[in-house]
């Protein structure tokens, strides 16, 4: 009896684990990688952004000896946390858990069930408070019992409110990692949090301004950075990378997944102040918008300085050369590409399939090399090409830049042309060949650069009365169309069949 007497003297003297918080990073690094299944040019949906970031953080904790449980304040409310590698710690980590109850209207009320709360509302023009007790949860009627029994809340225009004496248990104000430790002594350590979160994304987008020769450009790019997390990260070295690294999971939540707003609904009719607690609520009839708030936060957009470009395997990295802000629910956009007198061939082109001719479009052909004042690897993105008028760019279209290695061509298609149309139509057959005649005409007072693109054709070309040449797999036909005039090709396609 007296060995069971001190073992159980020695459990209850065992001291409980050591609580440590790190408030916030000294450093952090946010490298940010775009949407795998959204395409470059389409629009970034900053409510549900899909990318993802790797975010590397450096913190000084002091640790007691012992058993310790270290909290990570302040980490993105995306946060994968099987991703999550801490380095630097004493006998590395036991365990690691998210902290994933943050501190909104909708959890304040979801753990506040069976809890005192002050009930504020109208009452003949003067506001009253009274105490209440919350008997229902966030989805449905807010239903809190008073002394003079049960009622439901804000169901008169908004004039009822609640407030809480406390924040519940198990809420953080901001999203935590924890993980617990041994140490066998007392130490401060420097430590290193990498993780990777979902909520992020970006995307390149160009701005080509037409020179008044008509035959060169100055071309601005920008870095377009986005996220939809409720964490900002300040000061942070930040990245993006070009390319598609293999992802096997997607996403897993939807919008408001760190918190949310709370919308309370009324019942069909009020309840008596005599009924025992309601079951669950019944379907609603109408709705309370005076619970729901909608937050609209306007993106700043802002040149910070041009990025630098690091290969990153078969991937490109682009790196802000300075550190900057990457903002809670916020955009902005960082350049990576300042330079003027591109040189630049304006022409025109249609695609041709089965001897038809496809819409004529205004295309701007360059080199990326560095002779052409380029020669930087170009990430796919959107386009807008500008014209001056007088002291004022006006914009003459917006079309996409392909994202392109150095040393091959750019061909950024502008817009539909309304000046230079073209025409097909059928003309000889034989046996195994069909012949066509493709007609171009020009209205402009100048003359114009027209190609016509014949490699989707289903065959082979021959017998064409103009000089063609390969491009990309496609047969070509280059042409300079007079002012006001018109163009003719005369060409065959053999049935490879």
């Amino acid at each position: 009896m007296l060995r069971a007497l001190l073992f159980l003297f020695g459990l209850v003297a065992v001291p409980a684990a050591a609580q440590v918080a790190s408030p916030a990073p000294e450093k952090v690094a946010v490298t940010i990688y775009h949407d795998p299944d959204r395409n470059g040019t389409s629009e970034l949906n900053r409510a549900w952004l899909r990318g993802y970031a790797l975010i590397t953080e450096q913190r000084t904790v002091a640790i007691p000896a012992g058993q310790t449980t270290i909290r990570f304040e302040g980490v993105a409310a995306g946060i994968l946390p099987e991703s999550a590698i801490v380095t630097g710690l004493p006998q590395g980590v036991r365990e690691k858990n998210l902290d994933a109850d943050l501190l909104s209207p909708a959890t304040l009320y979801a753990h506040g069930f069976g809890r005192p709360a002050i009930l504020r509302r109208e009452v003949a023009k003067k506001i009253v408070e009274e105490q209440a007790i919350i008997r229902s949860g966030p989805d449905g009627a807010a239903i809190v019992q008073t002394r003079e029994g049960f009622t439901a809340v804000d169901c008169n225009a908004g004039q009822g409110a609640l407030v809480y004496p406390s924040v519940p248990p198990g809420l953080s104000a901001k999203p935590t990692l924890s993980v617990a430790i041994d140490s066998p002594s007392a130490i401060k350590a420097t430590v290193t949090l990498s993780y990777l979160a979902w909520g992020f994304d970006w995307q390149a987008d160009y701005v080509a301004t037409m020179r008044p020769d008509g035959a060169s450009a100055d071309l601005m790019a920008w870095i377009t950075l986005a996220s939809s997390d409720t964490t900002s990260f300040p000061a942070a070295e930040t990245m993006v990378v070009a390319g598609k690294p293999k992802r096997e999971d997607q996403a897993p939540w939807g919008p408001g997944r760190a918190g949310g707003e709370l919308v309370l609904h009324c019942l069909s009719r009020p309840l008596a102040e005599s009924v025992p607690p309601p079951p669950p609520p019944a379907p609603m009839m109408a709705y309370a918008p005076s619970a729901a708030m909608d937050i609209v936060v306007t993106a700043q957009r802002r040149a910070e300085t041009i990025a630098t470009v690091e290969d990153l395997g078969d991937l490109k990295l682009y790196r802000v050369p300075f550190r900057t802000t990457v903002a809670a629910m916020s955009q902005k956009q960082v350049a990576f590409l300042d330079t003027t007198g591109v040189p630049m061939e304006v022409f025109h082109t249609s695609a041709l399939n089965g001897g038809d001719a496809g819409d004529v479009r205004i295309v701007l052909r360059t080199a990326n090399t560095k002779a052409n004042k380029l020669g930087v690897p170009l990430p796919l993105g959107k386009a807008a090409v500008f014209q001056p008028r007088g002291s004022t760019p006006v914009l003459i279209g917006e079309g996409a830049m392909p994202g392109e290695a150095i040393g091959e061509d750019v061909e950024i298609e502008v817009a539909t042309a309304t000046q230079v149309t073209v025409e097909s139509e059928g003309t000889k057959s034989g046996t195994d060949w069909k012949g066509y005649q493709l007609v171009v005409r020009n209205a402009n007072p100048r003359p114009v650069r027209f190609e016509a693109i014949l490699g989707d054709e289903p065959g082979r070309v021959n017998n064409a009365s103009g000089k063609l040449y390969r491009k990309d797999g496609h047969w070509r036909w280059p042409v300079t169309v007079p002012a006001n005039g018109s163009a003719t090709l005369d060409y065959r396609l053999i049935d490879e069949n």
